[in-house]
Protein backbone atom coordinates (compact mmCIF):
# COMPACT_ATOMS: atom_id res chain seq x y z
CA UNK A 1 0.00 0.00 0.00
CA UNK A 2 1.18 3.08 -0.66
CA UNK A 3 2.21 5.57 1.64
CA UNK A 4 1.86 8.76 -0.16
CA UNK A 5 -1.51 10.38 -1.36
CA UNK A 6 0.19 12.50 -4.17
CA UNK A 7 -0.97 14.91 -6.18
CA UNK A 8 1.20 16.06 -9.48
CA UNK A 9 0.29 18.79 -11.41
CA UNK A 10 2.84 19.30 -14.63
CA UNK A 11 2.01 22.78 -15.38
CA UNK A 12 4.51 22.72 -18.32
CA UNK A 13 2.61 19.83 -20.15
CA UNK A 14 6.13 18.99 -21.42
CA UNK A 15 7.39 16.53 -18.81
CA UNK A 16 7.02 12.67 -19.84
CA UNK A 17 5.56 10.65 -17.73
CA UNK A 18 8.28 8.54 -17.06
CA UNK A 19 9.82 11.40 -15.42
CA UNK A 20 7.25 12.30 -13.02
CA UNK A 21 6.87 8.51 -12.18
CA UNK A 22 10.04 8.71 -11.35
CA UNK A 23 9.35 11.90 -8.90
CA UNK A 24 6.24 10.25 -7.52
CA UNK A 25 8.81 6.94 -7.03
CA UNK A 26 11.42 8.90 -5.55
CA UNK A 27 9.03 10.32 -3.30
CA UNK A 28 7.13 7.15 -2.02
CA UNK A 29 10.52 5.25 -1.87
CA UNK A 30 11.85 8.65 0.60
CA UNK A 31 8.29 8.53 2.79
CA UNK A 32 9.41 5.13 3.30
CA UNK A 33 12.60 5.56 4.46
CA UNK A 34 11.88 8.57 6.62
CA UNK A 35 8.68 6.74 8.43
CA UNK A 36 5.78 8.97 7.45
CA UNK A 37 1.91 7.89 8.31
CA UNK A 38 0.76 5.91 5.49
CA UNK A 39 -1.79 8.58 3.71
CA UNK A 40 0.18 11.60 3.89
CA UNK A 41 -0.73 14.06 1.54
CA UNK A 42 1.21 16.44 -0.30
CA UNK A 43 0.78 17.74 -4.02
CA UNK A 44 4.09 18.71 -6.61
CA UNK A 45 3.81 20.58 -9.59
CA UNK A 46 6.06 21.16 -12.22
CA UNK A 47 6.60 24.44 -14.26
CA UNK A 48 8.72 26.50 -15.85
CA UNK A 49 11.39 29.33 -14.67
CA UNK A 50 9.08 32.23 -15.59
CA UNK A 51 6.54 30.63 -13.49
CA UNK A 52 8.35 30.05 -10.78
CA UNK A 53 9.69 32.74 -10.67
CA UNK A 54 6.72 34.93 -10.51
CA UNK A 55 5.88 32.56 -7.44
CA UNK A 56 9.01 33.14 -5.96
CA UNK A 57 8.59 36.79 -6.69
CA UNK A 58 4.93 36.71 -5.02
CA UNK A 59 5.80 34.90 -2.03
CA UNK A 60 9.53 34.57 -1.18
CA UNK A 61 10.26 38.83 -2.59
CA UNK A 62 12.88 37.19 -4.97
CA UNK A 63 12.81 38.33 -8.15
CA UNK A 64 14.44 35.28 -9.93
CA UNK A 65 13.68 31.84 -11.04
CA UNK A 66 14.89 29.30 -8.52
CA UNK A 67 14.88 24.82 -8.76
CA UNK A 68 12.37 24.48 -6.14
CA UNK A 69 9.90 25.98 -3.39
CA UNK A 70 8.07 24.14 -1.07
CA UNK A 71 5.12 25.29 1.06
CA UNK A 72 4.61 23.47 4.11
CA UNK A 73 1.29 23.65 5.72
CA UNK A 74 2.37 22.49 9.38
CA UNK A 75 4.76 25.37 9.28
CA UNK A 76 3.03 28.41 10.90
CA UNK A 77 2.88 31.87 9.57
CA UNK A 78 3.60 35.27 11.33
CA UNK A 79 -0.27 35.41 13.87
CA UNK A 80 -1.59 32.10 12.73
CA UNK A 81 -3.00 29.69 15.35
CA UNK A 82 -2.37 25.99 14.97
CA UNK A 83 -5.26 24.17 13.81
CA UNK A 84 -5.63 21.31 15.90
CA UNK A 85 -7.73 18.39 14.78
CA UNK A 86 -8.57 14.80 17.09
CA UNK A 87 -6.11 12.15 16.19
CA UNK A 88 -7.04 10.26 12.92
CA UNK A 89 -9.73 12.51 12.10
CA UNK A 90 -7.42 13.47 9.00
CA UNK A 91 -4.48 12.24 6.70
CA UNK A 92 -1.74 14.71 7.05
CA UNK A 93 -1.08 17.26 4.64
CA UNK A 94 2.34 18.33 4.17
CA UNK A 95 2.22 21.09 1.80
CA UNK A 96 3.05 21.80 -1.76
CA UNK A 97 6.44 21.26 -4.14
CA UNK A 98 6.93 23.24 -6.96
CA UNK A 99 9.72 22.45 -8.91
CA UNK A 100 11.27 24.29 -12.31
CA UNK A 101 12.08 21.74 -14.88
CA UNK A 102 13.44 23.80 -16.61
CA UNK A 103 15.78 25.07 -14.21
CA UNK A 104 16.47 21.41 -13.23
CA UNK A 105 17.95 20.68 -17.15
CA UNK A 106 19.61 23.39 -16.54
CA UNK A 107 21.24 22.03 -13.37
CA UNK A 108 21.83 18.38 -14.58
CA UNK A 109 23.77 19.71 -17.43
CA UNK A 110 25.65 22.37 -14.70
CA UNK A 111 26.33 19.52 -12.23
CA UNK A 112 27.10 16.78 -14.84
CA UNK A 113 24.56 14.24 -13.83
CA UNK A 114 21.18 13.19 -15.15
CA UNK A 115 18.11 14.69 -15.58
CA UNK A 116 16.43 12.16 -13.67
CA UNK A 117 19.27 12.41 -10.45
CA UNK A 118 17.95 16.44 -10.50
CA UNK A 119 14.75 15.70 -10.31
CA UNK A 120 15.06 13.04 -7.49
CA UNK A 121 17.15 15.80 -5.80
CA UNK A 122 15.04 18.53 -6.15
CA UNK A 123 11.89 16.35 -4.82
CA UNK A 124 13.79 14.81 -1.68
CA UNK A 125 14.77 18.21 -1.06
CA UNK A 126 11.81 19.88 -1.21
CA UNK A 127 9.81 17.02 0.93
CA UNK A 128 12.67 17.39 3.25
CA UNK A 129 11.72 21.30 3.57
CA UNK A 130 8.13 20.58 4.32
CA UNK A 131 9.13 18.06 7.10
CA UNK A 132 10.71 21.18 8.58
CA UNK A 133 14.56 20.96 7.48
CA UNK A 134 16.04 23.56 6.49
CA UNK A 135 20.15 24.40 5.53
CA UNK A 136 20.13 28.50 6.81
CA UNK A 137 23.08 27.39 9.89
CA UNK A 138 25.85 25.13 8.72
CA UNK A 139 24.28 22.31 11.45
CA UNK A 140 21.23 22.38 9.93
CA UNK A 141 22.58 22.28 6.48
CA UNK A 142 24.75 19.15 7.27
CA UNK A 143 22.06 17.54 8.87
CA UNK A 144 19.28 18.14 5.72
CA UNK A 145 22.18 17.67 3.40
CA UNK A 146 23.31 13.95 4.70
CA UNK A 147 19.75 12.93 4.86
CA UNK A 148 19.01 14.10 1.75
CA UNK A 149 21.81 12.11 -0.09
CA UNK A 150 21.58 9.15 1.98
CA UNK A 151 17.77 8.76 0.61
CA UNK A 152 19.08 9.49 -2.92
CA UNK A 153 22.02 7.00 -2.35
CA UNK A 154 19.79 4.56 -0.60
CA UNK A 155 17.09 4.82 -3.93
CA UNK A 156 19.91 4.64 -6.25
CA UNK A 157 20.26 7.72 -7.44
CA UNK A 158 23.59 8.55 -6.81
CA UNK A 159 25.86 11.44 -8.63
Amino acid sequence: MAILELDLIDETEQLPEKEQQLVADVLEFAAGYLKLDEGTEMSVTFMDNAGIREINREYRSKDAATDVISFALEELGEDELPIIFEEDQLPRNLGDIIISTERANEQAAEYGHSFDRELGFLAVHGLLHLLGYDHMEKADEEKMFGLQKEVLDAYGLKR
